[in-house]
């Protein structure tokens, strides 16, 4: 009897497995990148041959040991005609409606996930949103230290219906190329409000490096209190230490004038499979998009980040060069949002996390290739860390991509400091323009946002003014003799110059002082 009752099982196995099966990535309404040869893959039974026929074209695959195949398409110039994908494996699958054009992924924290319908005018730009050929596609948020290759998503096209909860940046962003470029568009979404820059990056990788040895020390030892009795039983001791602490500074005991700092909470098990910990994101948001063909990304992200803004000018571009390799599409577009201004205002100049990481996102330029920042210190809001301006954020980093990307012609680059010379009390700022006709003060016709120190290294406001197209001189009568200068180098800076097509002058110092988020011994 026992070879009867095995065979139904070994027949159900076998057809189980049997099954040609596709990541989510690949479906009804998705758009190919167009001018590139792109990969197709998915999964079937180890030894299948797999044939793919999609626009005139035949290509064939076999699975392997363990079931996985993939192959890669002749290059297509755009095509906005719909048409059918067909994959025969041990089943027959179907594509259909698929378009070929120019397709995006949008990555980063909240300001990225942010959705049409919380920014300004979402209620009129949903109901003006019927773009068939525009798609959309968006990947739950799932962190864990075990790859994913697939999601549970569908792509969908843009319409007043599919449109409202997608990112508003990359909405904003994609609709832009189309409506110029008369391509179709398809856009990733895998945003994941809050997330740390060290989740979005292989945690091997990450714990190979030197750089992070203190970000990965740190990893561990959270890692190892995390649900750890001993650990909450400490964080209890700690906390009565810290409330006496509270008590004696009230009554003018030590410290006095100086509030302790209260203990850090045990971490919850929560942070685990949260969006902080190394590898988290890249393995459950990324891995399964990581491959299909794409132009190039969209990031904006560094809120998480700001408190070790010194970590981020190593941790952001080693990320970005992660995603490239991986990819395996060599050094595409990746183009990142700055921080905006937030936070109260500063009545006196001095140092500042949020500025810190401005520095590490705009030096991120010089290294890595084919990357930019959109500056957008000028579009924030004190009171909210989510601005809700996010279309003039999507035109920003939209001139980077219309004109490094496509040919367009135009201004894509906010202005930068180039360099500073000291005379008579003075410093002559020199400003690369990067093709702009010159300089300009936004709403007053006062110079905002300058502050200048001397050797004692005490920062006073300056006056400023433009002496020519991209100069500008600064001084103060509280600093005869300055030997360093900084502009909108707060959280939040009251600062107003532009160049002439609108875009802000990119935060700067010119010293090299020690920088307040550099790690302590």
């Amino acid at each position: 009897m026992k070879p009867i009752l095995i065979l139904p099982l070994l027949l159900t196995a076998t057809t189980l497995r049997a099954e040609l099966k596709l990541p989510a990535i690949f479906g009804d309404h998705m758009v190919l990148q167009q001018k590139q040869a792109d990969p197709v893959w998915g999964w079937d039974t180890p030894g299948t041959q797999v044939t793919v026929t999609f626009a005139g074209q035949t290509k064939t695959a076999q699975a392997d040991a363990a079931g996985k195949w993939s192959l890669k398409l002749d290059p297509m110039p755009a095509n906005a005609t719909p048409a059918t994908l067909t994959i025969q494996g041990t089943t027959k699958r179907e594509i259909t409606d698929v378009l070929i054009g120019e397709v995006w992924v949008c990555s980063g924290q909240s300001n990225m996930q942010w959705q049409v319908n919380q920014s300004w005018d979402g209620d009129l730009e949903i109901k003006s949103s019927k773009f068939p050929q525009l798609r959309l596609i968006s990947v739950p948020q799932k962190g864990t230290q075990e790859p994913q290759y697939d999601f549970a998503g569908a792509w969908a096209p843009s319409t007043p219906e599919t449109v409202g909860d997608f990112s508003a940046v990359g909405f904003y962003y994609g609709r832009l190329l189309h409506q110029i470029l008369g391509v179709p568009v398809g856009l990733i979404d895998n945003a994941w409000g809050g997330s740390a820059a060290e989740a979005w990056v292989r945690r091997d990788l990450l714990e190979q490096d030197p750089r992070f040895q203190r970000l990965m020390e740190n990893t561990r030892k959270t890692e190892n209190a995390t649900g750890d009795p001993a650990a909450v039983e400490k964080f209890k001791a700690d906390q009565a230490d810290y409330q006496q602490k509270v008590e004696a500074a009230k009554n003018g005991g030590p410290p006095a004038g100086k509030p302790p700092i209260p203990p850090p909470g045990p971490p919850s098990p929560g942070w685990l499979a949260g969006n902080a910990r190394p590898g988290n994101i890249y393995n459950g948001a990324l891995l399964p998009i990581i491959g299909y063909g794409i132009k190039g990304a969209i990031w904006y992200q560094g809120e998480s980040n700001a408190t070790r803004a010194a970590e981020y000018g190593d941790l952001f571009p080693f990320m970005i060069t992660n995603w490239r390799k991986d990819w395996g599409q060599g050094d595409f577009p990746f183009y990142w949002v700055q921080l905006a201004d937030f936070k109260a205002g500063q009545p006196q100049p001095g140092e500042s996390d949020w500025a810190e990481l401005r520095e590490s996102q705009t030096k991120t330029q010089s290294a890595i290739p084919n990357g930019g920042q959109a500056v957008i210190v000028d579009l924030g809001e004190a009171a909210d860390i989510h601005p809700r301006d996010k279309r003039d954020v999507a035109e920003r980093l939209a001139r980077w991509a219309l004109v490094k990307d496509y040919g367009q012609s135009g201004v894509y680059r906010s202005p930068e400091y180039k360099s500073v010379t000291f005379v008579n009390g003075q410093a002559e700022i020199t400003i690369d323009l990067f093709g702009s006709g010159k300089l300009r003060a936004h709403d007053t016709a006062e110079l905002k946002g300058f502050a200048i120190c001397g050797e004692d290294k005490k920062w006073a406001w300056a006056e400023a003014k433009f002496t020519g197209q991209g100069t500008i001189q600064v001084s103060a009568k509280a600093v005869p003799s300055p030997t360093a200068v900084r502009y909108a180098w707060a959280d939040n800076p009251d600062c107003n110059i532009t160049s002439a097509e609108g875009l802000p002058l990119t935060p700067f110092r010119t010293d090299a002082f020690p920088r307040l988020t550099e790690p302590k011994p």
